[in-house]
């Protein structure tokens, strides 16, 4: 990315107000539901905001601020905001159709570059949201098994679909011991009936999938190989080993959930990174630097069953342009690349812990430099879900106001997402506010 002017580089935000956006939502809610078209966009601090353009490392909203951008669209712009490599192959994909209800060379070019980049990936296909993939990754376990049950795993979200919306953000007076998690629902309206066969168990713990894969009927087990959606919890020692392990034996399909992951922490996402491979992979986000791209990647036997009566489908799976997208954005991601964000997202990490600790703020930084979480009131890195429960998330919620006051925008669960746009003078900027919104609260 060519270095900015000053001029398309301004100082330091100051005192940025959201006005507009809060009455642009208010007029919306007219006729989006809450103002919104996720219920991820809500429960924002001061509000969901209203952007009029992005570039490179940052959003322009609708009220004249300029924000350094750390949201991400969530987890996928891993180039930056409109990467002109990626917007010169969407626009040559558009010039020669937009959605054909069959098959194009550029699809096989993206399928060919994820079989290259994954370890697991065998074969794979494509659809258009994390949540699909995760559909399809389940359904192919309990095809290939003969088996119903599923076990997932505390914290660890896989979509927002009744199957698999359990326990993603238990409270301790709902959850029961960690020894014995009770299923808790994710979202009013939610089909008990889809969820008799998924189980929760709590993660990190090798003794309890162990135990459970004894019984010889769990058809899938689904977990993010780092827990990156709450609070960047690396897996135990050993643990991913030994989980791979126990499927094995057991006969069940070993299944990582690398929407956000997958060619985030680097080409091969976190299965290459700890040098475990699943069974089946999940992927999004990155896949395609902002496009609504999803995949399901694994080995040739079970994929091959989508071949033989196991339904996938999808008007807008692989859409052309779209794939044009991905074949681009995976293209981009070189070791250079890598090389890059692991430098300067690690030179971020430990900026605003040495930042936070000189302001007398007690905090924990962990993660990968791509994908790390910043955690208020820890004393060390958490072992699970639970250990989050001690976090002081309503300060936090009150660091990220203010640091959006001073032109950096962060999510409030604590995770900060690293762009290739992101470079050492964004960094130097956003360590500035960092430092006056840790003085301010």
């Amino acid at each position: 990315m060519p270095d900015m002017t000053s001029a398309a580089r301004p100082g330091h935000n100051r005192g940025c107000v959201f006005d507009e956006s809060a009455r642009r939502i208010k007029e919306n809610a007219r006729w989006l539901a809450g103002g919104v078209s996720s219920n991820f966009r809500l429960g924002m601090s001061p509000g969901p905001l209203v952007f009029e353009r992005a570039e490179g490392p940052y959003l322009f909203d609708v009220d004249g601020n300029r924000l350094i951008d750390y949201y991400l669209g969530m987890g996928p712009m891993i180039l930056g905001h409109s990467p002109e490599s990626v917007r010169r192959a969407a626009a040559a994909q558009l010039e020669r159709g937009l959605l054909y209800a069959g098959q194009c060379e550029v699809e096989a070019e993206a399928a060919r570059l994820v079989c290259t980049m994954v370890p697991c990936a065998e074969r794979m296909r494509f659809a258009s949201s994390g949540s699909e993939v995760v559909h399809a990754a389940i359904r192919l376990a309990r095809a290939a098994t003969g088996r119903k049950t599923i076990v997932k795993f505390e914290g660890h979200y896989h979509g927002w679909f009744d199957s698999v919306a359990w326990s993603t953000a238990p409270v301790a007076d709902t959850a029961g011991p960690e020894d014995a998690p009770l299923r808790v629902a994710g979202s009013l309206g939610q089909d008990d009936n889809a969820g008799l066969n998924t189980e929760v168990l709590s993660w990190n713990r090798l003794d309890l999938v162990e135990q459970r894969l004894a019984r010889g009927d769990v058809a899938g087990v689904i977990m993010e190989a780092a827990m990156c959606n709450a609070g960047a919890i690396a897996p135990a020692p050993g643990y991913l080993e030994g989980v791979r392990a126990a499927c094995t034996k057991a006969g069940t399909v070993l299944i990582f959930d690398e929407v956000i992951t997958g060619f985030r922490v680097g080409p091969g996402g976190a299965q290459k990174h700890f040098g475990v491979t699943p069974d089946l992979a999940t992927f999004a986000k990155a896949i395609a630097n902002g496009f609504p791209v999803a995949a399901i990647a694994g080995r040739a036997d079970l994929l091959d069953l989508f071949a033989k009566g196991v339904l996938h489908g999808g008007t807008f799976n692989s859409q052309p342009v779209a794939m044009a997208a991905t074949v681009a954005t995976l293209r981009a991601l070189t070791p250079e690349t890598y090389a890059t964000i692991e430098r300067r997202g690690r030179r971020l990490m430990d900026g605003i812990r040495d930042v936070l600790a000189a302001a007398g703020v007690k905090a924990v930084v962990t993660g990968f430099p791509a994908i790390f979480h910043v955690a208020f009131g820890l004393e060390q890195p958490a072992r699970n879900y639970r250990d989050l429960w001690a976090m002081d998330k309503p300060r936090y919620v009150r660091f990220t106001t203010a640091l959006l006051r001073h032109g950096v925008r962060a999510l409030e669960r604590g995770a900060w997402f690293m762009s290739l746009a992101h470079d050492d003078a964004v960094i130097d900027e956003t360590l500035a506010a960092v430092a006056a919104a840790a003085r301010e609260i």
